[in-house]
């Protein structure tokens, strides 16, 4: 009974850009299936150095919702494109919100 349900990866970024292949490892993907999500805009390079894309280190976890929404609720590569839009919209608001609040 000691079997693990989930990969495990270590990965330690801050402040770094990784290419795409170090960004599938530390979200325990393969680096095809990170390319499709670039492909749906799910995800965006913050830069491209010739034909290589670097990604920032926030994509982690943008991977792993993909990942939850995906395979915990079946939701569709469309659909998750709209969950995380207004998750992202959400966010800005709520930050907004803060700030105005700290002006009072």
């Amino acid at each position: 009974m000691n079997e693990s349900r989930f990969q495990i990866t270590l990965c330690r970024v801050e402040h770094e850009q990784l290419t795409l292949d170090h960004l599938a490892s530390c979200a325990g993907l393969h680096p095809t299936l990170v390319e499709r999500y670039v492909e749906h805009g799910l995800i965006e390079p913050a830069q491209c150095a010739g034909s290589r894309a670097l990604f920032d280190a926030e994509c982690i976890p943008r991977l792993r919702a993909i990942e939850r929404l995906r395979h915990d609720l079946g939701v569709n590569l469309a659909g998750v494109g709209v969950i995380l839009d207004l998750l992202d919209r959400m966010a800005r608001t709520q930050r907004e919100v803060e700030r105005l609040r700290g002006q009072l």
